[in-house]
């Protein structure tokens, strides 16, 4: 591959090192309107969208729906609770690959048991607990990025000289697309299953 694309895994992997998600410690303790629940999500996670000048985090709408499918556990008087907090970031993530549907399933369990919980092992547990692998994983990412980015420059040594930098590219974005799709479809199963043991409880105390 050319210098020119070396440039570009470079950017991907100095742009992996700008990702920081948002410390439970940074959320506010006290219960935030729905302006100001948009406005510190816009200036948290804003660095990490695609188009930061166009694309919206969060809107009210968004918010809304989430409450009305039953993701999100009803605003107090109006008011967003930290916990509140912590189950929108989940969502943020989780919507980018993941149905509707299958949020519910995995935050149903999550929001009965721990959101509004009255011991240490609340909302914040779980998320400070999920987020602590952050870093290790970063690393992880990186080092199979230039795995797979090396993997994708050592095919199509016979193509023509001008389509060469081109088909690289497309190599390196389809090993990183099969890789995506792979673990999209092992999240579906586990959910799946889920729901099948879910199904299987719900018939045993029916009984």
């Amino acid at each position: 591959m050319t210098l020119e694309t070396g440039d570009l895994l470079q950017s991907i992997l100095d742009s992996l090192d700008r990702i920081d998600y948002i410390r439970p410690d940074d959320i506010p303790d006290i219960e935030l309107y729905m302006d100001q629940v948009t406005t510190f999500m816009d200036s948290r996670l804003k660095n990490a969208a695609r188009n930061p000048e166009v694309d919206k985090i969060l809107t009210k709408t968004m918010i809304n729906n989430y409450a009305k499918n039953n993701l999100l556990p009803p605003p107090v008087k109006k008011k967003y609770s930290k916990e509140h907090m912590l189950m929108l970031i989940f969502i943020y993530y989780f919507k980018n690959i993941l149905s509707i549907s299958d949020i519910q399933t995995l935050l149903g369990p999550i929001t009965e048991k721990y959101f509004k919980s009255v011991t240490e092992k609340d909302m914040t547990y779980i998320y400070r607990e999920v987020f602590s692998m952050e870093q290790s994983q970063i690393r992880y990412l990186e080092k199979d990025l230039m795995r797979r980015f090396k993997s994708a420059g050592e095919i199509f040594e016979d193509a023509d000289p001008e389509d060469k930098e081109f088909l690289h590219q497309f190599s390196f974005i389809c090993l990183l697309s099969f890789d995506v799709y792979m673990k999209k479809m092992i999240i579906e199963n586990m959910i799946d299953h889920m729901n099948s043991s879910k199904d299987t409880d719900s018939s045993k105390k029916d009984k």
